[in-house]
């Protein structure tokens, strides 16, 4: 019987699927040098060696041979200790519990207190680098630019500031009333009219949105500007500044200072049409001097906030204080605000009904904006929070009148005044301020919040003033500590006293032989437990 032939499967193909394949296989390869092409030839070198014409030939091929010896041994040593760190670490896996058990009470007893400490040391350290840092913007500037916020502008002026101007020599300092756009017109009239009596006063609207560096933005020409890309005063700014450098007769070196969150960055960015420094809602963003050239001949210099002294009111410590460097309770600084705001322009505002305290407006506050902790209860502390960011930010429009009468502060005298004002053009600066003044669309006077303001605002210049605050601080915190150990002290003796009757009090404090200083234990315990009208007779007990 003959046996079947098995019929292998043919290779044949079409020629469509077979040029297909082909075509692929073409493309691969294709990719593949491409791939080598770019990375390069990759080929280890060969080491050509020590040609024999070479000096010292015998001496290189030994420091060759060393160096290969001491990249073995210290591979060996890392071997080794390796090993020996494994080792540790399967001895504490095998008992962990001893060890751990000695540690844990310590870290809870003192890990709090360490926390603690590490913060105030690290704000204190901080404080004493802007100190620092702003010392050194004083001392390069031949013009310095003193940033006021128009909602208060006599509260953003620190008289320690001006008057280490006028100790440095000769400088010139200029006020600038940023955030022009949130104070009504009449109002800003009224102070550009009471600060120029003093030093020149620029009306400026710093533009809060300006295009990043090296990033070019398309605008249509149909659409209008927002309002807050707008700018209104860098044109009065560009010539007083360009007029003073002429009359100088040299470059000139332009310095910022002011308090937190008045808008120092802001005004640079403004003037160099370009996000160079870093600006946002929280206070205290800009932590060292930043040199920043306007033109050939003149140089900006942005500096860290003003330092506030603790000394100064509630409200000055709620307005101009940072978080980044200074402990502050929103509860405590937004309840400060409130007190000095007018309450009937508050509730308008706010749009919520009259209030007799600053928590029954929090809590009302919580409930309108939908502020609700777990259970329902509103927030009263977000609440606090939201208030004091509105305050210190840049959206709500406040203002303060300014004093009915003018007087010169301490550190100026008529001759200083005249020399600040020496080398300027004061009559181009007073209208390109009335121009800015027509051109910002400021709140109406209806609209707005009328605030006291809590006169000028002291800082801190000097390192060495610091260090005095820092003890208060912790006397103070001590002394909660004393007085909350003593009240669970108390409480728990009035506790005992109310279990307990007189009679079984003395049988137990009081035995029939007691040394003196028993006896003088004894009485204040009793004073403390039994009150005079309330005497009992303890001559029964003791027959």
């Amino acid at each position: 019987m003959k046996r079947p032939k098995l019929k292998k499967a043919s290779k044949r193909m079409t020629c469509h699927k077979r040029y297909k394949i082909q075509k692929k296989v073409r493309e691969h390869h294709r990719k593949l040098r491409k791939e080598a092409k770019k990375r390069g030839h990759k080929k280890p070198r060969k080491d050509p060696g020590v040609p024999n014409s070479a000096p010292f030939k015998e001496a290189l091929l030994r420091e060759a041979e060393l160096r290969k010896q001491r990249l073995e041994e210290l591979k060996q040593q890392q071997k080794l200790d390796r090993q020996k760190e494994q080792e540790k670490k399967r001895k504490l896996e095998t008992n962990p519990v001893v060890k751990l058990s000695n540690v844990e009470p310590v870290e809870e007893e003192f890990g709090h207190c360490k926390t603690k400490n590490k913060a105030i040391s690290g704000k204190q350290s901080s404080k004493k680098l802007y100190c620092q840092e702003l010392k050194k913007v004083i001392e390069a500037s031949d013009v310095v630019l003193e940033v006021l916020d128009a909602r208060d502008p006599l509260g953003c002026r620190c008289p320690q500031i001006e008057e280490a101007i006028v100790q440095h020599g000769p400088k010139k300092l200029v006020l600038v009333l940023n955030k022009s756009d949130l104070v009504p017109k009449e109002n800003l009239e009224s102070w550009l009219n009471y600060l120029k009596k003093e030093l020149p006063t620029v009306v400026f609207k710093a533009s809060t949105n300006p295009r990043d560096k090296g990033r070019i933005t398309k605008v249509k020409k149909k659409a209008a500007p927002f309002k807050s890309k707008v700018c209104f005063g860098k044109e009065a700014l560009w010539k007083l500044l360009g007029g003073f450098q002429e009359t100088y007769g040299k470059a000139i070196q332009v310095g910022v200072i002011g308090f937190p969150n008045v808008g120092k960055s802001s005004i640079i960015n403004s003037l160099k049409q370009e996000r160079i420094c870093n600006v946002g809602v929280s206070m205290g963003l800009t932590r060292s001097m930043q040199v920043v050239p306007l033109d050939k001949h003149i140089t900006i210099i942005d500096s860290p906030c003003v330092i506030v002294s603790p000394l100064n009111s509630s409200t000055a410590l709620a307005l101009r204080s940072p978080a980044s460097i200074e402990v502050i309770k929103p509860m405590e600084a937004a309840s400060a605000i409130l007190s000095q705001a007018d309450t009937r322009q508050v509730v308008l505002k706010y749009t919520v009904p009259d209030f007799k305290n600053s928590l029954e407006f929090f809590t009302m506050l919580a409930q309108r904006r939908g502020l609700h902790q777990k259970g329902g209860t509103p927030n009263v502390e977000g609440a606090a929070k939201l208030l004091w960011s509105e305050w210190t930010g840049a959206s709500l429009g406040y203002y303060c009148h300014p004093p009915t009468f003018w007087t010169p502060p301490p550190h100026f005298n008529e001759t200083i005044m005249a020399d600040m004002k020496c080398g300027f053009n004061l009559e181009e600066l007073e209208k390109n301020n009335a121009h800015s003044i027509k051109a910002i669309r400021g709140p109406l006077l209806a609209n707005s919040i009328l605030f006291r303001s809590s006169s000028l605002t002291s800082g801190i210049m000097e390192e060495k003033d610091i260090h005095d605050v820092v003890p208060k601080q912790k006397e103070e915190e001590e002394n909660e500590d004393m007085e909350s150990d003593q009240e669970i002290v108390d409480n728990e003796t009035d506790e005992k006293s109310s279990d307990m009757s007189p009679a079984e009090e003395t049988q137990e404090v009081l035995p029939e032989e007691s040394t003196a200083g028993e006896q003088s234990a004894r009485s204040f315990i009793l004073d403390k437990v039994i009150p005079e009208d309330d005497a009992y007779d303890f001559s029964t007990d003791y027959v």
